[in-house]
């Protein structure tokens, strides 16, 4: 299993984590004079910071894996970009030199066009709406295929809630969104979605988004709880709208060709390990939204929930973004996502 690394990431690897095994290269000399089985450390890179549910799924797999593997298989956690960004990741990935990534599947349309599914908006009106039907076998089983065809293995799936909306302006119905500067993802189907609301969406990265809010930039943000406490958002911003348009989710993927060098006892370890840490990572998002949407309301932010007749509105004035979607996913996976399949 020994695999060459790219100039890059070796550097890093080796400051951090020199005497380790990586892709079961041998163990160190002092392993050996003390008698210890050879340990297996790979490296699982993302782009996010320590406190996040990207972390928590990051640290709870590494956990799990060492823990059913007797530690006799290790991974090493590389939080913050410290390995590359979002695009980065998903090449190093795909080439076999990081073994595990986990992100969001925004990124990976790029690679995977056909997972803008998950950018369907105002599908679910609860976050277990959405688990259930992503957990769905015969949903799973068609993005597993898009993943293996992509160079890759989906090994788990957790969120951080849903993506809710921060304003300047009091919400009171479908009204309120009409001409409103919201900041977006440079997402096609995020732009689509706010535009089909009548808002005016402005793609912006998230460093400036909180200046952008000072400045009147723009009016409104939308994101998970998580990014909306740490960016400190309520400082700008009055009130939070539960839009809860799109599911917040994240990613735990594999390179498939490292996977398929390990032996079937390492890989079932590898998926159930990845099950238990998806599990983990949606009971602290549960949690933690709780959490912070007391903090954001001891901070001073209001927060209002979306009644069921805009909710309705919002769903029906969705109908173009839905071809769309449909169009580039392919109307199988759309439908199971929807709950419309026959």
């Amino acid at each position: 299993m020994k695999k060459i690394w790219s100039g890059a990431i070796v550097g890093v690897l080796l400051a951090a984590s020199a005497g380790t095994a990586a892709f079961g290269m041998a163990s160190t000399d002092k392993q050996a004079a003390d008698g210890k089985e050879q340990r297996y450390a790979w490296p699982l890179a993302t782009c996010s910071t320590e406190d996040t549910i990207t972390h928590v799924f990051a640290e709870s797999f590494a956990e799990e894996v060492e823990r059913l593997s007797d530690g006799q298989m290790e991974i090493q956690v590389y939080p913050q970009s410290t390995l590359g960004g979002d695009r980065e990741l998903m090449e190093s990935c795909k080439d076999g030199d990081i073994p595990f990534v986990v992100q969001s599947p925004a990124p990976q349309v790029s690679f995977m066009p056909e997972l803008c599914v998950f950018d369907t908006p105002c599908a679910f009106e609860d976050i277990e709406e959405a688990r259930d039907t992503i957990d769905d076998p015969c949903f799973q089983e068609i993005v597993q295929e898009i993943y293996e065809n992509a160079g890759y293995q989906l090994l788990g799936m957790a969120d951080q809630c849903f993506r809710v909306m921060t304003s300047s302006e009091p919400f009171e119905g479908m009204e309120s969104f009409k001409g409103q500067k919201i900041r977006t993802m440079e997402n096609t189907y995020h732009l689509q979605f706010w535009k089909a609301m009548g808002a005016n969406p402005t793609p912006m990265t998230f460093s400036e988004v909180y200046i952008g809010l000072q400045q009147g930039t723009i009016d409104a943000q939308e994101n998970a709880y998580e990014l909306i406490v740490s960016a400190k958002l309520y400082e700008q911003q009055k009130y939070l709208i539960q839009t809860n348009a799109v599911p917040d989710y994240i990613t735990l993927i594999s390179s498939d060709e490292f996977f398929q060098t390990l032996e079937e006892e390492q890989q079932e370890i590898i998926r159930q390990a990845a099950q238990n840490a998806q599990e983990k990572a949606r009971e602290s998002a549960d949690t933690r939204q709780g959490e912070r949407q007391k903090q954001l309301e001891e901070e001073g932010m209001e927060i209002i929930s979306v009644d069921e007749t805009t909710w309705q509105e919002m769903r029906q004035a969705c109908q173009p973004v839905y071809e769309n979607i449909r169009e580039q996913a392919g109307e199988e996976l759309f439908d199971l996502y929807m709950g419309t399949d026959e």
